[in-house]
């Protein structure tokens, strides 16, 4: 068994004897994880490109909750669904490898 596994097994039990399975539907997991994504940017709202990459503790504590907050919904989200993460990644990254060949995009952030 793999650590996300075991993450996905941690975060079923958790809903499991709190009896919220019933709260956790797919549509309630995508917009709880937008909620905490939100709450993520807002750390970083006003900051400088400079600040942004050099938090003070107390702000990167905050942001490293509201990131975990952000992976926990995913992860229960892609559970419920039956996606497999790391593969879903691993195909998503090839397709953009091809959208994106190296050569052509190097140093842009033209979208294509």
């Amino acid at each position: 068994m793999n650590d996300l596994e075991q993450l996905r097994e941690r975060l079923r039990a958790f809903a499991r004897v709190r009896d919220w399975e019933q709260f956790h539907s797919p549509k309630n997991l995508s917009m709880a994880l937008i909620v905490e994504a939100a709450e993520l940017v807002e750390h970083f709202q006003w900051l400088t490109e400079s600040q942004s990459q050099n938090l003070d503790p107390k702000t990167f504590q905050a942001v490293e909750e509201e990131v975990a907050d952000v992976f926990i919904y995913l992860v229960r989200l892609s559970d419920l669904l039956g996606i497999d993460l790391l593969d879903a990644a691993a195909r998503k990254i090839a397709l953009n490898e091809k959208k994106y060949p190296a050569e052509e995009v190097r140093g842009s952030a033209k979208k294509r």
